[in-house]
């Protein structure tokens, strides 16, 4: 179930991250809050969240005490086939993830990772799909999946005896991937059913934003009908006299976390989208600072004269035969007192071109996002499609241009 909004995929995207730090070390930053590395299936690492052993120990106690019920024999061990069970589930969300990961990778769309985790599993597709065709194919590849091994734990069945371990066990991993495949298709976002309707609507109106509403308010709907059909359902079930109250406020209780789960992943959805409509105004040539080319060994003092003269806000230095060869930082110039500057060369604060560190004026959107976070830098030198200097693009710009699109207020 995708629980962080577009796009995002799977049982549990990303969304275009924030612009890179100013730095300039090179390094792209640390993944955050991605938990323990389990592989790289794919060249697309896989995350084991903290979480996850919560629900592993879950899972194994439940089931534990559903398999008392069914095989008393078992005493104590049956806690080991329950984690198992436990383990073997999860590697069911693990194929699931990985059904939308290769259709990503096929469809030229960059996933960051896999991150198995409480509720299911997350995989941090990094675009958005270009055709709601491919959204449609996208979103169905999952639970597609899990309807296959669902099938093929029935056909596992078939081939033991009914009340033994393997025969309980194939057909609660059955049982399970059912659920999890008839979850994900209902409509509505962040589940994969709501980037199917999304789809749906894209390609009937033509603008995958009204998609993305659609899906969004009736992953809100939905939302609200699990809040209160689950726990109606579990009272029904109550007025028999196998049914606790325990279960029932258990019942009650993962109702309402579902429901803030599936409410908060519309929300984001929405808010992603609204922010995707807005980042085309992110543009290169429009952020990009004004630049003065000046030689290694000018002074800072008279560089920065010829710059206040200019209009310009930055200094790119250049060789003998006008190549550019860095970039002045500026938060090297404000560290140097005034009176020092007729003194230090501009050599002294420049920072050489890296490879990365040369982009297109005319970048915009999350093109310019992505091409920046590949290349973690404060300034970077922006030329035309000829080759000509046109400017430094300050990371610092960038990144307040794009936190002023993010506070933007909302219609949804």
């Amino acid at each position: 179930m995708n629980t962080s909004g577009q796009p995002q995929s799977g049982n549990g995207g990303a969304a275009p991250g924030p612009t890179p730090d100013g730095g300039g070390n090179g390094k792209r930053p640390r993944e955050a809050g991605g938990g323990i590395l389990m592989g790289r299936p794919f060249g697309v690492p896989v995350y084991v969240a903290p979480s996850w052993f919560l629900v592993a120990a879950l899972i194994t106690w439940v089931f534990g005490g559903q398999l008392d019920r069914v095989l008393p024999e078992l005493g104590a061990a049956r806690y080991l086939v329950s984690l198992f069970f436990a383990v073997a589930f999860y590697g069911s969300v693990l194929v699931h993830e990985l059904a939308h990961t290769v259709a990503a990778l096929r469809f030229k769309l960059p996933v960051r990772r896999i991150q198995l985790q409480f509720f299911g599993g997350v995989s941090e597709i990094e675009k958005d799909s270009d055709t709601p065709g491919r959204e449609f194919v996208l979103a169905f590849v999952g639970p597609l999946l899990s309807l296959v091994l669902a099938g093929l734990f029935y056909l596992g069945m078939q081939g033991v005896e009914p009340g033994t371990v393997p025969g309980v066990l194939l057909a609660g991993l059955m049982v399970s991937n059912l659920i999890v495949a008839a979850f994900n298709l209902l409509p509505g976002l962040p589940l994969d059913g709501g980037r199917m309707l999304r789809a749906v609507v894209w390609k009937i109106s033509g603008r995958p934003m009204t998609g993305t509403v659609a899906a969004a308010w009736t992953g809100r709907a939905l939302a609200v009908a699990v809040l209160v059909g689950l726990p109606l359902l579990s009272y029904a079930d109550g007025m028999s006299e196998t049914k606790s109250g325990a279960d029932s406020l258990t019942d009650a209780l993962l109702a309402a976390i579902l429901a803030a789960i599936i409410w908060t992943g519309a929300g984001n959805s929405l808010r992603m989208a609204r922010l995707r409509e807005r980042l085309p105004d992110l543009r290169a040539r429009t952020l990009t600072r004004r630049a003065v080319p000046v030689t290694a060994a000018t002074p800072l003092s008279e560089a920065l004269r010829r710059a206040h003269e200019a209009g310009a806000r930055a200094l790119v230095v250049v060789d003998s035969a006008g190549e550019a060869t860095g970039l002045v930082r500026e938060a090297a110039i404000v560290g140097i007192p005034e009176h020092r500057r007729p003194w230090v060369a501009v050599s002294g604060v420049t920072q050489d071109l890296r490879p990365g560190m040369r982009v297109s004026v005319e970048l915009s959107g999350e093109d310019l996002l992505e091409t920046l976070r590949a290349t973690p830098a404060s300034e970077y030198l922006v030329v035309e499609p000829t080759g000509e200097i046109y400017g430094v693009l300050s990371a610092a710009d960038v990144e307040r241009a794009f936190v002023a699109a993010m506070a933007q207020p909302t219609r949804a």
